[in-house]
């Protein structure tokens, strides 16, 4: 039986609560037992791991940067099987029926070509071993722009509770549209809201042609967990954020 990978992906700009919304949707996906996960972190300012806690030896820039060094590739072994190998050495395998895979850095400013093809490559068959694929991007979609994930199910756009945000969260939409990128489902999530919830934004939020599937408010837990390094994949099930992103998955068929 061939099983078919569900991929997930998050966008958004930085400091929006995307790696927050990543890390309790791969929770979701955990406590509801929905199978096994490839968290990548396709987020060049990479700390998925810190929010899953785990922690990352290797990272494929790392690999990339290896083989720059011919006497890094053993005799006999080409630069496409060392790369192969040391792939299957930078998954971060859990008991917790997560593995994370992590992007790290781009080779040198703004080029992502080698990184993107070397992930074109692999990341079919890898996620081919799980059920879901969650891939955590930054606002610029360059995985998914350059077709490095092929075909996204669904994508989360998310914005914290700012008009810039949702602009930001706009011109993310448009791009997906430009590219005619294969996502099957689009939908916003605004974050940080206070108790006056989104009423000034919804203008704004109606200009962006994204379905609004759901808020998270501004948690103090999040903030405190942030402050003291401690992952936020173990905030309590009572947490406002843990409860908001429990909430808004229950309303999507992953």
């Amino acid at each position: 039986m061939i099983r078919m990978t569900v991929t997930i992906a998050v966008a958004g700009k930085g400091g929006t609560g995307k790696t927050t919304f990543s890390a309790l949707l791969i929770r979701y996906l955990i406590e509801k037992n929905k199978g096994s996960i490839l968290a990548l972190d396709a987020d060049p300012n990479a700390n998925l791991n810190e929010a899953l806690g785990l922690e990352v030896d290797t990272m494929i820039s790392d690999i990339l940067d290896e083989t720059k060094d011919p006497k890094a590739i053993p005799t006999g072994m080409t630069k496409d099987m060392f790369i192969d190998f040391k792939m299957s050495h930078a998954i971060v395998e859990t008991d917790k029926n997560v593995d994370l895979l992590v992007m790290g850095n781009p080779q040198g400013p703004g080029c992502y070509c080698y990184p993107n093809d070397l992930l074109k490559k692999h990341l079919d068959s890898l996620s081919s071993n799980y059920n879901y694929l969650v891939a955590d991007n930054e606002a610029g979609l360059e995985h998914i722009s350059r077709r490095t994930i092929p075909s996204v199910d669904f994508l989360f756009v998310i914005s914290d509770a700012s008009v810039r945000g949702i602009r930001s969260a706009k011109r993310v939409k448009e791009l997906v549209d430009s590219l005619k990128t294969p996502v099957k489902k689009m939908f916003l999530i605004v974050t940080k809201t206070q108790p006056e919830g989104i009423e000034p934004l919804k203008p704004e939020i109606e200009k962006t042609e994204l379905e609004l599937i759901g808020t998270i408010p501004m948690d103090p837990l999040v903030t405190e967990y942030d402050i003291q390094g401690k992952p936020l994949f173990e905030l309590p099930g009572d947490s406002s954020a843990v409860k908001a992103v429990h909430e808004i998955l229950s309303q999507v068929k992953l």
